[in-house]
């Protein structure tokens, strides 16, 4: 196992950007205002010698009311599975009551332990952490979070213990990043951070009664029944016009990011609530970057028989433009219908990889153009002549022949449904792309012989004397 690193300290200290700064990544959500980061977030360490991981976690020591006191239940969390502790204080600041109330705690660790002073950046370093002999934590460690000035030297003074990287270690980062990466989508407070936990049967992200709880994009590793998973809590999106902060703004950018990185995204909508406009819009642009879909419509052990019958009218009626995916019912607090959710994963995920063989598809092509041959373009009847895959996630048929690319769209959604059907895909969107073959000879011009050329010349001065 590689050894852990968990970065604590009080609210808008920088530890967010010493993880970023570690990871050479922008995983964690970096803005100059207290609060930002909620949830515990990992990353594989890649800065200095040594193979590590990073734990990025949410501001404590301010108050134990409201969202603050499980924000510090998952730094108290985060500081027990790891094995050194960083203690991020804020060089300008100085010494505050939290950084004291921080230090009483971790004393009672019994762990190893770097007080590290930042934003020293443009202030003497000497005078900077001075102050900060006072809580009797060893010698602080001045750097510049944002600049990298000073973190180099502080990892490799950390990870000098650490143990030198075996081949199994070095292939672990590959081996997690194995599985099926699901996307957790919706709009705020519809119960996608209450799934994730359920799924992983622990209380892994922060769930609260309040919209917008969850800002950063959280990447979970998860294996159940030899499966592999990389479960992504993201954040609620609401419409553009409703979007004023700019924290959740990034927010959004960072769900928007997760959809195009996963392959299979589970669509949360709230029974409760109708399918709105802004559910058909994430819909569209999930199906848009051609990812497997997986609809779950959560809280449905709050309705009765009536208000069931009418959320399954309004969801046929709305959303028949995915009819492609797959729609379940659950209750993420009660954990009912959610053990379900994995079989409809691994039935879109396997639809969408699935390999298809040039062979098979030209055979399909032909029962298809032969039950409904392709209308006349131009006066010309089109040609289609054979078909081969063109890729996978979604899964994509190229379809070569003559004008082939004047198909009209109703021909294509004919093809499209006639395919999917014959080859039993569920759960992800189907592309299909006509391709016209070129005329080889297209403008080509034949070179005369000589002895042709003066056949030529000998049929022109006959033609001009008749």
């Amino acid at each position: 196992m590689l050894p852990v690193i968990a970065i604590v300290g009080r609210p808008n200290v920088g530890k967010s950007t010493l993880f970023n700064r570690l990871t050479k990544s922008r995983d964690a959500l970096v803005a100059d205002m207290p609060g930002v980061t909620r949830d515990r977030q990992y990353g594989q360490g890649r800065l200095g010698a040594k193979p590590y991981i990073v734990i990025d976690t949410g501001g404590i020591g301010e108050g134990e009311e409201g969202i603050d006191s499980p924000m510090t239940a998952q730094s108290k969390l985060a500081m027990q599975e790891a094995d050194v502790v960083l203690f991020v204080v804020d060089g300008r600041a100085g010494i505050t009551a939290a950084d004291q109330q921080i230090t009483q705690f971790l004393r009672q660790l019994h762990k190893p332990l770097f007080l590290v002073v930042n934003k020293t950046d443009g202030v003497d370093e000497h005078v900077a952490i001075s102050e900060f002999y006072s809580l009797g934590l060893g010698e602080p460690f001045a750097i510049a979070a944002a600049h990298g000035r000073g973190v180099t030297q502080l990892i490799d003074h950390v990870s000098a213990d650490f143990p030198e990287p075996s081949e199994n270690e070095e292939s672990e980062e590959t081996e997690k990043n194995k599985g099926i990466k699901v996307a957790i989508i919706g709009k705020p407070n519809v119960g996608k951070s209450t799934l994730v936990n359920r799924m992983l049967g622990e209380e892994r992200v922060i769930v609260y009664d309040q919209a917008g709880t969850t800002r950063d994009s959280i990447e979970i590793p998860l294996e159940r029944h030899g499966v592999k998973y990389t479960i992504i809590d993201t954040a609620g999106i609401r419409r553009r016009g409703r979007v004023t902060e700019v924290v959740e703004k990034f927010s959004v950018v960072k769900a928007l990011q997760a959809i195009e990185s996963a392959n299979v995204v589970l669509y949360i909508i709230d029974a409760r609530e109708n399918v709105s406009d802004q559910d058909l819009s994430l819909l569209g642009f999930i199906v848009d970057a051609g990812r497997s879909l997986v609809i779950a419509i959560n809280k449905w052990d709050g309705l009765n028989q009536d208000q069931r019958a009418e959320v399954k009218e309004e969801v046929d009626r709305r959303l028949a433009f995915v009819s492609f995916a797959k729609l379940h019912t659950i209750s993420a607090l009660h954990g009912t219908g959610v053990g379900d959710l994995f079989r409809f994963i691994d039935e879109a995920y396997a639809a969408a990889m699935q390999d298809l063989s040039t062979s098979r598809l030209t055979k399909l092509l032909e029962l298809a153009v032969k039950e409904n041959p392709p209308p006349l373009a131009g006066g010309r009847r089109i040609k289609l002549r054979y078909a081969n895959p063109g890729g996978h996630n979604p899964p994509i048929i190229v379809i070569h022949g003559n004008q082939a690319e004047s198909a009209p769209n109703s021909y294509k959604r004919y093809l499209v449904n006639f395919y999917r059907h014959a080859l039993r895909m569920v759960g992800t969107p189907l592309r299909i792309q006509f391709k016209t073959s070129d005329n080889p000879f297209k403008d080509r011009h034949n070179k005369l012989t000589p002895r042709q050329e003066y056949k030529r010349k000998r049929a022109r001065k006959i033609f001009k004397k008749k």
